[in-house]
């Protein structure tokens, strides 16, 4: 029988790729819908021509699918710190996956302020 944290784990890889997964649909499905294809590059990158406006849109989802990522392991972390019935090994465990996860936001925060300064700044996207 499978303990709770190896089903919680399960549980949070099979988010993790149906999140993937839909975020991933966004890119293809313009040129699903139609049969007979994109018809030009900007069809398919939803109006974009420029190559930097689509490295950019790739990079924000990119960069929002592993905050979502960062924010699930603090909820996993949360919820192992409130399972570990005081025990110190899983205290100190919950501790440093919550530390780690923060830690990721703030660096992919960071990252997207960074990226979107610097490619956004001649596409006319940019904040």
């Amino acid at each position: 029988m499978k303990s709770k944290t190896q089903i919680l784990k399960q549980a949070l890889v099979v988010l993790a790729i149906t999140v993937g997964m839909l975020s991933m649909y966004s890119f293809v499905a313009h040129a699903a819908i139609t049969a007979e294809g994109p018809s030009s590059v900007s069809d398919l990158t939803g109006g974009q021509t420029s190559l930097k406006a689509l490295i950019l849109t790739i990079v924000d989802y990119f960069l929002g699918f592993l905050g979502l990522l960062a924010v699930i392991m603090v909820i996993y972390g949360g919820v192992t710190y409130v399972s570990s019935a005081g025990n110190d090994e899983a205290v100190g465990k919950a501790k440093k996956i919550i530390m780690y996860a923060l830690i990721g936001i703030v660096i992919i925060m960071l990252s997207f302020v960074a990226v979107n300064a610097i490619l956004g700044a001649g596409t006319g996207t940019g904040g």
